[in-house]
């Protein structure tokens, strides 16, 4: 589960959805919190115009008494004053008098004002314990009033409740969160939208190449953005050369194979030259040295025509089609003329070896098991488990069990009298090796032959 969720993560898909998700949930979050600053400020410049206008209000309505005391104002206040607690205070201090008046609504409070120093139409903030242990949002200014004597300074406070901030800004935030939540569904969903249409060409790229790879095309083709343009032009440029290299590389080594074989002929009618003149030991190495530079031959041949890679096949292989062809031409030899085939399998299964790697596997297992073959050759072929199985087996002696492993051996061969170059097996072998089979030879417990088995995976 890590592995794949690593997986998911290292792809350009996993990384801009990852990075989409965080820069979205980065730009609401900062956005959620303008928002509500925003908002915050505003309602508390609202609270702030309210409080300076009543102390503007209370101002105009104090008065003194004849005996320089200020009386209580009577004037048109905001109701809350008179309300125990009602959420609107005010205090006024006459600092001359020593004498502090303060709204009903305060009841047994007093505000705790700082000692500021106070100019003449200042207006300080403060945020000071009010009444029920509430917090209350606290606007003080300095006014002159004409007094008995003389104008004095008065120091007027009005609080408005803190907790009105609070649930004003709760509110909003309440409001206003489905919205912002329906904005980052909206644009994850465009940013999941844009992935996938932005990453369309890259699709259409990687398939593309899985086309080549599995041999459907042999170029890139179909359009493309400006942008790979250049990527591609370059991909089927490598391409072209890649293949006249490999189809140059093969059309060599049949020319010298071909080129070989000639004075391999000549090599052999020299040595049955001397054996007619009585020259045998000689005309016995001359064979020697020629069987061995022509099984050399063959199976260089044979190698060069393998894929290097199974990811290099030219596609795959019908196995009902080539067993039957292979079949039609080993039963005119004259090791298989004599031989009945039996054929077991499924005519619609295909293998992920390349045409002509599984005609070279299937072509030296049946000539070999009509080479030993009494009578009959089974060939048979399926799929169990999600691994395609291909076996060979025949009535002949079979193998003594300890020789099985020299089989596959290059040049090895069982009986010297039987014709062949013993290069068929190690061939299978090779081949084997390239496509990451299990190649297996074992003695057959019912007819006591050779069986040979080949199994691979099915994709």
């Amino acid at each position: 589960m890590i592995a794949r969720r690593m997986k998911w993560l290292s792809s350009i898909r996993g990384r801009f959805l990852v990075l989409s998700a965080l820069t979205v949930g980065l730009a609401l979050a900062l956005t959620a919190a303008l928002l509500v600053s925003l908002f915050s400020n505003n309602i508390r410049k609202r609270i702030d115009l309210e409080l300076t206008n009543q102390i503007n209000t209370l101002a105009g309505a104090l008065t003194f008494d004849a005996g320089g005391r200020l009386v209580r104002p009577s004037g048109p206040l905001d109701p809350r004053f008179g309300i125990p607690y009602g959420g609107l205070y005010w205090q006024v201090v006459d600092d001359a008098a020593a004498q502090t008046m303060r709204s009903v609504s305060l009841f047994d409070t007093e505000l705790n004002l700082p000692a500021d120093t106070h100019t003449d139409g200042t207006i300080h903030h403060y945020l000071l314990p009010g009444p029920e242990n509430r917090t209350l949002i606290v606007l003080e200014r300095m006014v002159r009033i004409s007094a008995p004597g003389g104008q004095r300074a008065i120091r007027i406070a009005v609080a408005s409740n803190g907790r009105a901030l609070e649930e004003a800004r709760n509110g909003f935030v309440r409001d206003f969160a489905p919205a912002l939540a329906a904005l980052g569904l909206f644009l994850v969903g465009a940013s999941i939208a844009q992935l996938a249409f932005g990453l369309r060409p890259l699709s259409s790229l990687s398939e593309g190449i899985n086309r080549i790879r599995e041999r459907r095309d042999s170029r890139l083709t179909g359009d493309y953005p400006a942008e790979f343009q250049t990527t591609v032009t370059a991909m089927n440029q490598l391409l072209d050369a890649q293949g006249a290299m490999i189809e140059k590389a093969r059309r060599r080594a049949a020319d010298l194979a071909h080129g070989l074989r000639t004075p391999l002929t000549v090599l052999s009618n020299d040595a049955l030259t001397l054996r007619d003149r009585g020259e045998t030991a000689l005309a016995d190495e001359l064979d020697h040295l020629a069987a061995t530079m022509r099984a050399h031959v063959e199976r260089e041949l044979a190698l060069s025509r393998i894929a290097a890679r199974p990811d290099l096949r030219r596609g795959d292989s019908d196995i009902a089609k080539l067993v039957g062809d292979v079949i039609r031409t080993v039963s005119r030899t004259p090791d298989g003329e004599e031989i009945t085939f039996a054929t077991e399998g499924p005519a619609a299964l295909t293998a992920p070896v390349d045409p002509g790697d599984f005609r070279e596997i299937v072509g030296n297992l049946i000539e070999n098991a009509a080479k030993w073959a009494k009578s009959r050759v089974l060939v048979a072929w399926g799929a169990d488990d999600g691994r395609i199985w291909f076996r060979v087996a025949d009535d002949g002696p079979g193998v003594p069990k300890e020789e099985l492993a020299n089989l596959t051996r290059r040049g090895w061969r069982l009986d010297s009298a039987k014709p062949g170059s013993g290069l068929g097996l190690s061939i299978v072998r090779e081949i084997a090796t390239v496509y990451d089979m299990e190649f297996e030879l074992e003695n057959d417990a019912k007819s006591g032959g050779l069986c040979a088995r080949v199994t691979m995976a099915a994709v």
